[in-house]
């Protein structure tokens, strides 16, 4: 075996340089580097090394099996439930992913087992007066994907509203939640909003600022009364029903 190589002075962080290149989240990275399952320019990399940013890094295939072996959970999340950590007596959407609530119309056939909730986590947030999908995975690129000001993965929304000023929506309204809105400072990206039916919208975003959908709603007068994810990327809620999760499959991408 390789005698491990201190980190260089200049450079960058070698596990920064594997995320960077789409092979694996930070976490994973340092836990390959741990692990002895990465070499730099033919040499064992060691935690904290910095390399250059052309370097050769190599990934042992016992990384690639320990990555595939981890699975991304497709949630239908009811009201009530937070999308990380338990906070205000309310549970974490997490609890919900239990063989019972297992969608019995899965098509993955895969069977749950209980090393599928290590380090199972929310590739995103669903506020707890929310409901729609919600992504919970073990892989962290897809979590790097989905997550982030830099993600361009679409969030479609199905938005039901109620006017607090009198009569409709003016045009020019409907225009500025498609773009020329700001929050916290900072402008909004450009957004599709289109009317459904009398009192529901449809919103498709490519960020997710806090409370963002119902912020907007606001800045306009309208009132947001339920709010339901449909849609992340190319993946859809479908027919899953509410309180029960599914498998991303295979064949699923979310770009």
């Amino acid at each position: 075996m390789s005698e491990p190589i201190s980190g260089a002075a200049e450079g960058v962080r070698v596990s920064k340089l594997i995320t960077e290149r789409g092979l694996a989240s930070r976490r994973e990275a340092d836990a390959w580097i741990e692990a002895g399952w990465v070499k730099v320019d033919g040499k064992m990399a060691v935690l904290g090394q910095r390399a250059a940013p052309d370097c050769r890094i190599e990934i042992d295939p016992r990384a690639r099996n320990e990555q595939a072996r981890r699975v991304t959970v497709l949630l239908h999340k009811p009201m009530g439930f937070v999308s990380g950590q338990a906070e205000d007596g309310h549970k974490p959407a997490v609890t919900l992913v239990i063989p019972a609530n297992h969608w019995k119309d899965d098509p993955t056939r895969l069977a749950f087992h209980p090393g599928q909730l290590r380090g199972l986590a929310p590739a995103g947030r669903l506020d707890i007066d929310s409901t729609g999908l919600l992504v919970l995975t073990q892989d962290g690129r897809i979590a790097k994907t989905l997550i982030g000001d830099e993600t361009k993965v679409e969030k479609e929304y199905l938005v039901r509203v109620q006017h607090t000023k009198p009569g409709r929506l003016p045009d020019t309204e409907l225009e500025r939640l498609r773009h020329g809105l700001e929050l916290d400072g900072r402008p909004l990206r450009p957004a599709r909003v289109s009317w459904q039916n009398e009192d529901q919208l449809r919103f498709v975003l490519r960020e997710g600022r806090k409370r963002q959908i119902r912020r907007m709603c606001e800045l306009v007068g309208l009132k947001v009364v339920g709010l339901k994810r449909v849609r992340i990327g190319s993946v859809s809620l479908g027919q899953l029903p509410p309180g029960q999760w599914r498998y991303l499959g295979d064949h699923e991408r979310f770009i």
